[in-house]
């Protein structure tokens, strides 16, 4: 990595603890019983390490699901979940949101990152 790199995963990691860790964990290991909605019918924060599905989104998902919150984004894909997550449009910049997500993606092992990368390429193709 670059220096400028480095400096960006580090801004990203000061980020998710911020704004993220309180709900997603610091080791980013998310909330137990993640999988399984809670009583109320609302699914926990999951893990954004490489045991959670984060990666299995491209990267405009994933921009989207934080920056409009996540009932926003799975309502617009008609599907039926309640999701937990708040929207951080108001709260995050374009690039502060890149920088989370460069962190989270830092972390994955090598294979989980070029799976990533190429869904998001397949997304950006479409």
């Amino acid at each position: 990595m670059t220096d400028a790199a480095d400096a960006e995963v580090r801004d990203g990691r000061d980020l998710y603890v911020e704004h993220c860790a309180s709900c997603h964990g610091a080791e980013l290991q998310g909330q137990p019983e993640w999988r399984s909605p809670d009583k109320g019918g609302l699914y926990l924060a999951p893990p954004h390490d490489e045991s959670g599905h984060t990666w299995q989104h491209d990267d405009s998902m994933l921009t989207d699901y934080i920056t409009r919150g996540g009932q926003a984004v799975v309502d617009d894909m008609n599907v039926s979940f309640t999701s937990g997550m708040p929207d951080f449009g108001m709260v995050l910049t374009d690039s502060e949101i890149t920088a989370i997500l460069d962190y989270i993606k830092s972390t994955w092992p090598d294979r989980i990152r070029a799976t990533q990368a190429q869904r998001s390429q397949d997304a950006w193709v479409d």
